[in-house]
This record gives C-alpha cells, sequence and structure tokens, in this order.
C-alpha cells in the first residue's frame, strides 16, 4: 500500500478544518488512514499523507466532478500535487 503526500491551498483554513468528517467519508473507500498537516509559514496551506489502496482509483477521486461541491465548500484550491515516496 503505497504512502502519498498531497499538499493543496485553502481559502479558508477553518472552513476546510471543519470539513474533515466529508473528507473521511470520500476518501474512506481508498484511503483507510491519513494525518493532516498545515505549513508553519501559511496557515492557508495544508499537507495530507495518506495510505492509498489504488492510486488509480485516487486521481479518479480527486479529479471527480461529482466532489467539486465539496471542495467549494472547504474552499479547497487547485492544484493539488501529489508525491510518492522514492525508492533508493
Amino acid at each position: 500500500m503505497p504512502t502519498v503526500v498531497v499538499r493543496h491551498k485553502v481559502g479558508d483554513i477553518k472552513k476546510w478544518l471543519d470539513g474533515h468528517q466529508d473528507r473521511v467519508e470520500i476518501f474512506g473507500p481508498n484511503v483507510p488512514s491519513f494525518k493532516t498537516f498545515q505549513d508553519t509559514d501559511d496557515p492557508n496551506s495544508i499537507v495530507i499523507v495518506a495510505e492509498v489502496n489504488d492510486m488509480e482509483k485516487l486521481g479518479a477521486m480527486m479529479a471527480d466532478p461529482q466532489h467539486q461541491h465539496v471542495k467549494d465548500k472547504h474552499t479547497v484550491l487547485e492544484p493539488f500535487t501529489v508525491s510518492m515516496q522514492v525508492e533508493l
């Protein structure tokens, strides 16, 4: 199961934090666990570290227009930057 780091900005950190349960429900089927971080120099910059069952499903979920209303509600700003661990 890959671990990914997802970075994006939000327009209003309080609204975004209040949406935690929505993220749990949307991510749930494909992301069994995730941790949320906030940049120390930019309170509206968010990092999520997640364990992912299927990367293709994660990409589809993030791009799914049916989730746009949730993104708007929680002031999610695109683009998303998704990073994966490099095997050395």
